[in-house]
């Protein structure tokens, strides 16, 4: 971070952003030099930074740029993602949300949600984004697409208004704990909201 702060002093850089990093690590890191925003994954699928790390970085006024908003798709396509998925996918590796035993289970959620879109007159991919955005006015969320129709639908996501009662409504169904399985491959996730280790330690 000082390194970073002088990259900025000299007008190298612009802004400076973390991602995927612990609360202590945010404030370590901030009150060296602010930190403008913070890279997490936060989707109906994937609520594990809810608790510590946005609050945090509310507290900070640092903005959140969410990744994965779909569910790595799942969101968007439900059971029909794993058809025809190619073995080099890194989701059929890496989401044993999407594809291993805790899909099923998933895959009633998701149909849930899908019957909320439809009452909505929108596609469950837009209700998932609009969920997202409907979180603040201090985020914005990166959902990856390779398809120009898909693109279009996400923007279709910005003139969606959720009401407090379809809020509490989707979180009902997509609670903290609700969906089951990693959101990451262990060797990725050990490096996922870690403690960065103090200066002092290092050799």
């Amino acid at each position: 971070m000082v390194e970073l702060k002088k990259l900025v002093e000299e007008g190298k850089i612009k802004y400076i952003g973390l991602s995927e990093a612990s609360p202590s690590t945010i404030r370590r890191a901030h009150a060296i030099h602010p930190i403008t925003t913070v890279q997490l994954e936060w989707s109906l699928c994937t609520r594990v930074h809810k608790e510590e790390v946005i609050p945090t970085c509310s507290e900070l006024g640092i903005g959140i740029v969410p990744y994965g908003p779909l569910g790595s798709g799942f969101l968007a396509a439900g059971p029909k993602l794993v058809e025809g998925m190619p073995d080099e996918d890194f989701r059929k590796v890496y989401h044993s949300k999407i594809t291993r035993g805790e899909f099923k289970h998933n895959q009633i959620l998701f149909d849930k949600i899908h019957e909320i879109a439809q009452k909505k007159k929108c596609i469950s991919s837009q209700l998932a984004l609009a969920w997202v955005l409907h979180q603040g006015d201090d985020l914005s969320p990166i959902p990856g697409t390779s398809k120009m129709e898909n693109f279009n639908e996400n923007i279709g996501a910005l003139s969606i208004k959720l009401s407090s009662h379809d809020m509490v409504e989707l979180e009902s169904i997509a609670s903290v704990d609700a969906f089951k399985g990693s959101r990451l491959h262990p060797t990725i996730l050990a490096l996922s909201n870690v403690e960065t280790m103090p200066l002092s330690s290092w050799r």
